[in-house]
């Protein structure tokens, strides 16, 4: 690839730096500016958590380079701004990731059971041994899911809970001894599977909705408060090994506020937490949602962000990912769509009237076209009256949406955050409405008609969050079984992919003209890999991972050659935690 080096200093969004001597410099590099496909520098200066400037080594710490500035020679390594996740539940996982066993990556299932099977011999009595997404049959040679006679003999004394996808899950016999399910056991719009002689098998199905997985996951072993301040650290030290710098949480069920975010908000508050988070308030009592978005507008303070770590406590970007309850289109491929209530427009309507007229961002998770027909036509009602006018709203997934649809979203000034679900879902998804024939969701549409769009994982229930499996995705189109899921002609070139990962995603936080690039002004985020991204075959996209994560101008994360930069994260508590003996991704 023909490599275009920049030596005057790019010219960015002001945002001004306190003085003209660098922090940090990034030298030797083919750094990646993304400004436009193909530009490449060797060298960029950081002062203040700011770009000053980017050009040849020579001319960069000529013109920045001090006494006191730190220097990273990347020995010809390949630089890109920071990964973008505009959709991923980080403050929740946060909270679970040490208590949980990560398949994420696991080649073979024997290699799972395995490690189900070691995880359980450490675990204390009375403590559960989860498996909750990020994982499915098509990653294993074997291709196939464990069965419960295989779960049941690789841990016979320990509760098990697994989960797949959002359509069912697995729970040993201890499990159901533990949390004492029989026959009377009973969850609207989910299904206790009984035997013959009517006691749960240990399967749970997600029909209408998952309430039977999600309610028996609130039951299993939880973290004490100085556990779940160590997972938090665990995680996004997990997400910098990948080089992500940015994150908006979609927050999610039981995901409470404000009580579940104050372990996140007081790291923050500490300055140790290493990725930018923005969050969505997600509304939590069905009938009850309007009530709570009046109580958050009049208390809470979106838009105060100054896109920073958690300054001051701000970093709340609006409302969602769903507003009502019955506005929740349940994509589970496993049964055939759900249709949703008659009373759907008269819940939603009231809901965005607040928010539009009191200005709050929002975002609405939304599968299936059907679904999105029906709120579009709540949004062009409101809009009448209560002008969008530049709100910044969006739509989360949108796998069927068409394309008279993206023409309405478009005069409403709307975006889409995508999010590679079918990686895991393809299979489910052909076998239940047939080959789709067409790119689902349609990115390359999207971006031809200029709607924002921006890349996320959803991680962590079906997918993972590792950002290289997502772009593998966008590259290809294919599953992570191999299956061709997309037409050929559909999938996305590697600027393209990149840039909804960067710059892209950053549009849904307000921040496009902050970050997502590395040009003078803009924020120094970025991250030297381990692979050539440009260079290297589309299949080898997979393996790459961070040398270096710098956030905000400072390293967070180094590796191999670099470790001697690198400030480790506290060790893992509890001693049992599988996050200790495994890490997460697997290699």
């Amino acid at each position: 690839m023909k490599m275009m080096l920049i030596t005057m200093p790019l010219l960015g969004f002001q945002v001004a730096a306190r003085a003209q001597t660098a922090d940090l410099i990034v030298t030797n590099g083919k750094i990646a500016t993304m400004a436009k496909a193909r530009e490449f520098v060797e060298a960029v200066a950081m002062k203040d958590g700011i770009v000053l400037g980017t050009g040849t080594s020579s001319k960069v710490l000529a013109e920045f380079k001090a006494d006191n500035t730190k220097i990273i020679d990347a020995k010809g390594k390949t630089v890109v701004p920071g990964i973008n996740d505009s959709h991923i539940h980080i403050i929740r996982e946060g909270l679970h990731f040490n208590s949980e066993l990560r398949w994420d990556g696991v080649k073979t299932l024997a290699r799972a059971m395995e490690m189900l099977k070691e995880q359980a011999a450490r675990t204390p009595p009375g403590v559960w041994i989860k498996v909750i997404g990020g994982w499915n049959e098509f990653q294993f040679e074997e291709k196939r899911q464990p069965t419960l006679a295989e779960i049941n003999a690789a841990v016979p004394d320990k509760p098990v809970f697994i989960t797949y996808l959002y359509g069912k899950a697995f729970l040993n016999k201890k499990g159901i001894e533990v949390l004492g399910y029989d026959s009377k056991t009973h969850y609207e719009g989910s299904l206790v599977e009984l035997d013959g002689e009517g006691n749960p098998t240990g399967m749970l199905f997600a029909k209408e909705t998952p309430k039977a997985i999600y309610t028996t996951l609130g039951l299993t072993t939880k973290l004490s408060n100085e556990e779940r301040a160590n997972s938090t650290l665990q995680y996004y030290r997990e997400l910098n090994r990948f080089g992500i710098t940015s994150a908006a949480d979609a927050a999610g069920g039981s995901q409470n506020y404000p009580s579940d975010y104050a372990v996140a908000l007081n790291l923050a508050k500490d300055g140790k937490l290493n990725i930018r988070t923005s969050y969505f308030l997600f509304a939590q009592q069905k009938g009850k949602e309007l009530e709570d978005y009046q109580k958050w507008v009049a208390s809470a303070l979106p838009n105060k962000n100054d896109h920073m770590l958690l300054p001051n406590g701000y970093n709340l970007e609006g409302a969602g990912e769903n507003l009502v309850a019955t506005a929740a289109d349940f994509e589970n491929f496993l049964e055939p769509r759900t249709i949703l209530s008659d009373q759907m427009e008269a819940d939603l309507e009231p809901v965005i009237r607040l928010l539009v007229k009191d200005r709050w961002p929002f975002r609405l998770h939304a599968t299936y076209g059907e679904s999105i027909e029906r709120m579009l036509a709540v949004f062009e009602k409101v809009n009448k009256d209560t002008p969008f006018n530049r709100l910044r709203w969006f739509f989360d997934h949108a796998e069927t949406i068409t394309d008279q649809q993206l023409e309405r979203v478009k005069k409403l000034g709307g975006g889409v955050a995508v999010q590679f679900r079918m990686y895991y879902q393809g299979e489910l998804y052909e076998k239940l409405y047939g080959d789709p024939k067409r790119q689902l969701p349609p990115i390359k549409k999207m971006l031809a008609m200029g709607i924002p769009v921006g890349m996320g994982t959803d991680a962590t229930r079906i997918s993972t969050y590792n950002p290289w499996m997502a772009l593998h995705w966008l590259l290809t189109g294919k599953t992570i079984g191999g299956m061709q899921f997309w037409p050929k002609d559909q999938v996305l070139d590697k600027f393209t992919a990149l840039s909804i990962y960067t710059s892209g995603s950053a549009w849904f936080t307000g921040e496009e003209k902050l970050k997502g690039k590395i040009v003078k002004g803009m924020y120094a985020d970025m991250s030297i890999l381990t692979d050539d991204y440009f260079a290297a075959k589309t299949d080898d996209v997979r393996k790459i991972e961070s040398l270096v994560t710098i956030v905000n101008g400072k390293v967070v994360y180094a590796a191999g050659d670099y470790k001697a930069l690198d400030t480790p994260a506290p060790a893992v508590i509890p001693e049992w935690s599988p996050v200790k003996f495994y890490g997460g991704y697997q290699k």
